[in-house]
C-alpha cells in the first residue's frame, strides 16, 4: 500500500489464473445469503468526525471514539455464524474469531482485534456491492466475484498489501490497524479487483501505477457510496485515519486524488507516487461524468489491459469503454482528462 517493497515480491511471484465465482457449498454446508449487524467505522474515525487531532492511542476505545461507531447489517453470510460469505473469509490469528450469536456481531469496538475483522468483511463486501449497482454482474459481466482471503493483524508492519499468488489480501497492525481504516481495506481490495479481471495485472513501473491510482480511487469511490453523506474532510484524501500515524500535515492523507502531478516530467519511478498522475485522471473524470458512470467506464476498461499496459494504452483504453458505454461526448471527457495530465 505505501512502500515499493512489495511490488518486487509480487512481481517475482509465480501469478496462478484468478480464482471464478466461489463454488455452490456442498449439501449440508452454510448456504451464502445470511445477514448479521456488526459494528464498523464509516469508513473511519477522522472521515467521519472531521477531527484531524485523533491519534491511535495504543489501540485504547477512548470515549472520543463512541460516537463513530456505526451498526451496519453484514451481507452475503455463509450462515456459520463466522465472517465468511460468497466474497471474503476473514482469518485472524492475534485473539478469538469473531462469532455472531442471534443475528448479530457482539459490538466490538477498536480495543478488540475482531473489530477489525468485522471492517475487514463488511469493506471487502460493501466494495463488491459497489461494484454490482454499477452493473457489473448483472448489465455487465462479473468483475472479481469470488472468495478471497482477508488476513487481519498478522503483519506486525505498517503497510497492507494483495498477494496474487495466493489471492489473499494482509492488513498490517502498525501504526494505526489497517483494519480500522475502510479506504485501506478497499485500496487493497482494488488490487484483487485488477487480479481478477487481468491475472497478473501490474508487473511494470506503469502498470503498476494504475494498480495503486485505481486502488485509491476505488477506496474513495466506495467509502463516499456506502457513507451516502458529504465527507467532512477532503473527499480526494484517501485513507485520513491510517495515515495520521506516518503524516503531521493536516488534512491528513496517505495520498490525494487531486494532485498536479503530470507526465512525463513527474514520474519517480515508485509505483505509489507515480500512481498521483493517474489517479487524478480518474478523479477528472469522475468529476466530468459522476461517480456511476466514470466507475463504470474505468471497471470495464480494465478488462482490455495488458497485464504491462502502459499509462497511454490504457487511458487509449478508458477512452474506448467510455465511448461504447455513453457516447461521443463522454469520450471526449475522458480524453481531456487525460490529455489534461499529459497521458494522451
Amino acid at each position: 500500500m505505501r512502500t515499493p517493497s512489495f511490488l518486487a515480491s509480487v512481481l517475482a511471484a509465480a501469478v496462478l489464473p484468478a480464482a471464478t465465482l466461489a463454488a455452490t457449498p456442498a449439501s449440508g454446508a452454510p448456504s451464502a445469503g445470511s445477514t448479521a449487524t456488526g459494528t464498523v467505522f464509516l469508513p473511519n474515525p477522522v472521515q467521519s468526525s472531521g477531527d484531524q487531532s485523533l491519534t491511535d492511542a495504543g489501540d485504547a476505545d477512548l470515549p472520543v471514539f463512541g460516537p463513530e461507531y456505526r451498526t451496519r447489517t453484514l451481507t452475503d453470510l455463509d450462515g456459520s455464524g463466522r465472517l465468511a460469505g460468497s466474497y471474503v473469509r476473514v482469518k485472524s490469528s492475534t485473539g478469538p474469531a469473531a462469532k455472531a450469536v442471534g443475528g448479530a456481531f457482539p459490538a466490538y469496538h477498536r480495543d478488540d482485534d475482531r473489530f477489525e475483522q468485522v471492517m475487514g468483511y463488511y469493506w471487502v463486501t460493501t466494495a463488491q456491492h459497489y461494484l454490482q449497482h454499477l452493473g457489473f454482474g448483472s448489465t455487465l459481466r462479473p468483475v472479481n466475484q469470488r472468495q478471497i482471503e482477508l488476513r487481519i493483524d498478522q503483519y506486525g508492519g505498517d503497510n497492507s498489501f494483495f498477494r496474487p499468488d495466493k489471492a489473499n489480501i494482509t492488513l498490517g497492525k502498525g501504526g494505526v490497524d489497517d483494519g480500522e481504516d475502510g479506504e485501506v481495506v478497499v485500496h487493497e481490495y482494488g488490487h484483487s479487483v485488477q487480479d481478477g479481471q487481468v491475472p497478473g495485472f501490474g508487473t511494470t513501473l506503469e502498470s503498476g501505477s494504475i494498480g495503486e491510482a485505481f486502488g485509491d480511487y476505488l477506496a474513495v469511490a466506495v467509502s463516499s457510496w456506502a457513507a451516502g453523506t458529504p465527507t467532512t474532510t477532503p473527499e480526494a484524501c484517501v485513507a485520513d485515519w491510517d495515515s495520521t500515524s506516518y503524516t503531521r500535515r493536516t488534512p491528513h492523507c496517505l495520498r490525494r486524488l487531486d494532485g498536479t502531478k503530470h507526465y512525463p516530467e513527474d514520474v519517480q519511478g515508485e509505483v505509489h507516487a507515480d500512481g498521483e498522475i493517474w489517479s487524478r485522471a480518474l478523479w477528472d473524470i469522475r468529476t466530468a461524468l459522476g461517480d456511476t458512470r466514470a466507475s463504470t467506464a474505468i471497471v470495464e476498461a480494465q478488462f482490455a489491459f495488458a497485464p504491462d499496459t502502459s499509462f497511454r494504452d490504457a487511458a487509449t483504453a478508458t477512452v474506448a469503454a467510455a465511448q461504447r458505454l455513453y457516447g461521443r461526448s463522454a469520450a471526449d471527457q475522458v480524453r481531456k482528462a487525460f490529455t489534461a495530465r499529459g497521458i494522451l
